[in-house]
């Protein structure tokens, strides 16, 4: 029942603030709800090795804290914090990868519009495309006891540790939807946009305009860019159009910067023969387009570049940036409206269709 995982969540801490980390958060997952008794002081002390102290140091924190109480002559039994039991406010909680990423505004005005009319206030939580900062904002929002969850996910494209906390969400009848992307491993509703289809409009769009030797410059720890990648090898593959290895380019969140240098040092080799780029996204297109021309390339008459997500960036870069569509604003007013009936069943999906955006960064190769 204690594996050695659960012995091991913290390390640092004091014997008795480990135990009680442990027991805080079996209980937020639902290992123990409310009403049940934990084990005995004596089953605690066997099964962690900690003196009856210890223990007791433990239980007294979390007495403290509103998750345990004790009934003399019977035992410990689980509680709920106040504020988990006692606020009548209808909260939902979101949890963006970056708050103060582009994309973000756009999305939380669709998603305020709608609460705001539904008479919900809204907790945000930001997890810098972390793990364990995830695990945090999960916690708090569990803690908060929120209504409902809309959530971007993190690293959509790695085995999430946090899974645990997503099950136990749907065990409590806690509604929760995913943006932009969703967990594999999880039958949660997700509202996305249709990135196989982005990343085949932007490849064949080059081709269409003679280019026939292309670059894919994208992210890989995230399903969006996995299925981006996804429609620019189908658009190749359509064409009978051949592409290399070392053709495409993927980073994770912690390589972006050197995901740069690695392919304008391709680009700027005498032997390059790629004219055209899809790139993940245009912040990725924009740090294309000033890498290359301080290397000395002209963006689009030496090479070609196609942005996605149709953010500012892709307006105000120079030249400006052909893109893809995101519906942000659309997508935050569904997953709003998902959220408060309590969309949950497992086969609810929708997929946005995307359009491409044509501007200055990308033209026809050699007048073709």
């Amino acid at each position: 029942m204690y594996g050695q995982l659960l012995k091991d969540v913290i390390l640092m801490a004091n014997k008795y603030e480990q135990l009680a980390d442990i027991l805080r958060e079996q209980i937020r997952l639902g290992t123990y709800q409310e009403g049940d008794a934990i084990p005995t002081e004596a089953a605690l002390q066997e099964a962690f090795q900690f003196s009856r102290h210890t223990v007791r140091q433990a239980i007294a924190v979390l007495v403290n804290e509103g998750y345990l109480r004790k009934e003399r002559g019977s035992g410990t039994y689980v509680s709920i914090p106040m504020t988990q039991n006692q606020s009548s406010r209808k909260t939902i909680g979101i949890i963006m990868t970056y708050l103060s990423d582009y994309i973000f505004p756009s999305i939380m005005r669709g998603v305020e519009q709608t609460l705001r009319e539904q008479g919900y206030s809204l907790l945000l939580g930001s997890t810098n495309n972390d793990h364990a900062q995830e695990r945090a904002c999960l916690q708090q929002m569990i803690d908060q006891g929120v209504d409902g969850l809309i959530i971007e996910p993190t690293k959509s494209n790695q085995y999430n540790p946090n899974l645990a906390y997503y099950a136990a969400l749907k065990e409590k009848g806690i509604p929760v939807v995913m943006i932009n992307a969703y967990y594999e491993e999880l039958d949660l509703p997700h509202i996305c946009v249709n990135d196989t289809k982005s990343g085949f409009l932007a490849a064949n769009h080059l081709l269409q305009g003679g280019h026939t030797r292309l670059m894919m410059v994208t992210k890989i720890d995230d399903l969006q860019g996995k299925y981006r990648l996804k429609g620019f090898v189908k658009a190749l593959t359509n064409a009978k159009c051949s592409f290399s290895s070392e053709d495409v380019l993927t980073y994770t969140t912690e390589t972006k910067e050197a995901v740069i240098k690695q392919a304008v040092d391709q680009l700027i080799h005498e032997e390059n023969q790629i004219t055209g780029i899809v790139c993940y996204n245009d912040e990725i297109a924009q740090q294309m387009i000033q890498a290359l021309t301080a290397a000395g390339k002209s963006v689009p008459e030496d090479i070609s570049i196609i942005g996605n997500d149709d953010s500012p960036l892709s307006t105000l870069a120079v030249p400006t940036i052909t893109t893809l569509t995101h519906p942000k604003e659309a997508m935050g007013q569904l997953a709003a409206q998902w959220v408060i009936t309590g969309k949950t069943a497992e086969t609810d999906a929708f997929y946005f269709e995307p359009d491409l955006i044509v501007r200055d960064s990308a033209i026809n190769h050699k007048g073709v």
